[in-house]
Order: C-alpha cells, then structure tokens, then sequence
C-alpha cells in the first residue's frame, strides 16, 4: 500500500490539482482528470511498452546486426578473459533484471490489492454508518402519532 500524496482517486488533493489546472490552463485540468480515472492503468502501460519496446530492439538488433548485444560482441577488447567475464555479467544482470521486474510487477499487483481492500474496507464502514441514524434515536415502531382531522382532510401530526 502506498501513503502517496498524490495518486490515482478522487481525494481532496488530487481535486484540488485539477480545480487549479482548470485555472492555469485547462488542457492541465484534463490532464488530471485522465490521471484520477485511469492512473492506475499506467504502470501496466509503461511495463506493455516497457517489454514491445524491447522485442522491437531484438528484431531490429537481428536483423540489422547493430543491437546491444551484438556491439557487445564487435568491440572485443582483444583479451578473451575478459570478454568472457564482461559477456557473463552482462548475462547475469541482464537476468537479475528480469527478476527485478518480475518482484516489481508483484509488488505492483499486491499493493493494487491492498488499495483495493482498504477501499472496500472504508466502503464498507461508510455503509454500516450511514445505516445508524444520524441523531442517535431510533425510530421504534409503535403508536402513531395522532391524526387531526380537519374540514374532511386529514392532516398527520397536527
């Protein structure tokens, strides 16, 4: 769960951003009001574009022959030792990557999670509240208040 200041929902901050973007410019007040509804979409996005962006790298690299991997491999600095080790780091940490990413799309996805129940956890609680009366009397089925009949109308409680 994050305690970020600003994120992606109706809070009064990011309402207060949008009145002021509004005011400055109103493409900025749009703008908000694109991040408040869809924000939470942009990390999968960025992660989608993230991961197209890099098989666009791998088809271009083989098909042209300039990709990272492959300039790796033209710039041999003539010592085979050290190519070698430099070409396994670069394929450790080319996986220790991976796995980063893979730990932050789970994290993304478990504080999504906790958002979503601390949410429902407060609608739930606003529910119940708003179910109590407000003034603290209930009302007790009973006897009516008396009816006053007057010129043929009824009139309740008078």
């Amino acid at each position: 769960m994050t305690n970020a200041f600003i994120r992606p929902a109706w809070t009064p901050v990011t309402i207060a951003m949008m009145i002021i973007g509004f005011m400055i410019f109103w493409p900025l007040g749009l703008a908000m009001i694109g991040y408040i509804l869809w924000g939470d979409r942009l990390d999968q996005f960025k992660s989608e574009i993230n991961t197209a962006t890099d098989k666009a790298s791998e088809v271009f690299s083989k098909t042209r022959g300039c990709g990272h991997r492959r300039s790796h491999m033209r710039h041999r600095t003539g010592n085979v030792a050290f190519d070698d080790w430099r070409e396994s780091e670069l394929k450790r940490l080319h996986e220790e990557r991976m796995k980063l990413d893979t730990m932050r799309a789970e994290f993304d996805d478990y504080a999504r999670e906790l958002r979503r129940a601390k949410d429902e956890e407060e609608f739930e609680h606003f529910m119940a509240n708003r179910a109590k009366p407000v003034d603290g009397t209930e009302k007790k089925p009973g006897k009516p208040k008396a009816v006053k009949k007057s010129g043929g109308k009824t009139v309740p409680g008078v």
